[in-house]
């Protein structure tokens, strides 16, 4: 059974002046998979997230979300997803309710905050301002309100840098939960045990071009049959694991 592309970008470019920062990017996502955007700092992975997420205009290309054209529908495609904002984006007086009634009026979508909250652990902060949170919290909250206008597609960058090794793993299952709810789900991260472990795919970005896209097993796959070899044997657990295995999985936030 063919799989349905949910984002479809054709020879994407974005040109700032002089300088081209995405040179003719294709790639598909297609529905229900959690699909990673890799690549260092100024690769223009944001840049090509941004247009997709309407905040960008393209200087040439092809986008499609959920079959509808960047160019005809920017407006209806804003409906069908949901974009994770930074911390400066909610106001730090205001209770997580307040905020979730907020942003359901913004989007006209009625919202149980309850419900919501309790999906992501944080029930017992419906009262509590946002700027009372941990790091932990303030990034799952984050990614819940992705999902109050009901979108097909969320877009998270770099959920879970800054956290440590007990909030980042219980916000990996978090972000499992959501696919497994039936939403598609396009990350970045710099963390690519993280990428490994959540990715269906990758699409690996360097200086505005695509130069891998593939599984993380076939990545690695590749690679290992070109000839490389580790300068030094891998261990079968690492210190994350070390310190997840000593300290527990439970978060600590109070």
């Amino acid at each position: 059974m063919e799989r349905k592309k949910i984002i479809e970008v054709k020879e994407l470019v974005k040109q700032y002046g002089d300088f081209t920062a995405v040179k003719g990017i294709s790639f598909d996502v297609f529905e229900g998979e959690i699909f990673g955007l890799l690549g260092p700092n100024g690769a223009g992975k944001s840049t090509t997230l941004e247009i997709i997420e309407t905040l960008r205009e393209k200087t040439a290309g092809k986008v499609l979300v959920d079959g509808l054209d960047l160019d005809k529908s920017p407006e209806a495609i804003k409906t069908r997803i949901g974009v994770q904002l930074q911390t400066s984006g909610y106001y730090p007086g205001l209770t997580l309710t307040e905020l979730i009634d907020l942003f359901s009026g913004l989007y006209n979508q009625p919202v149980n905050a309850t419900e919501l909250l309790s999906r992501f652990n944080l029930e017992d902060k419906a009262k509590a301002k946002f700027k009372e949170l941990s790091g932990g919290q303030k990034q799952r909250f984050s990614i819940a309100t992705t999902l109050i206008n009901k979108p097909k597609i969320i877009f998270l960058d770099e959920p879970t840098t800054g956290l440590d090794p007990q909030a980042r793993r219980n916000l990996w299952e978090l972000i499992q939960q959501v696919r497994a709810h039936g939403t598609t789900v396009v990350i970045t991260t710099h963390y690519m045990d993280e990428a490994e472990f959540l990715c269906d795919r990758c699409a690996i970005v360097d200086s505005g071009q695509i130069i891998a896209i593939d599984s993380p097993d076939a990545l690695i796959d590749q690679l290992v049959s070109s000839g490389f070899e580790r300068p030094k044997q891998v261990k079968k657990a690492n210190l994350e694991d070390v310190f997840i295995q000593l300290t527990g999985k439970n978060i600590r936030e109070n």
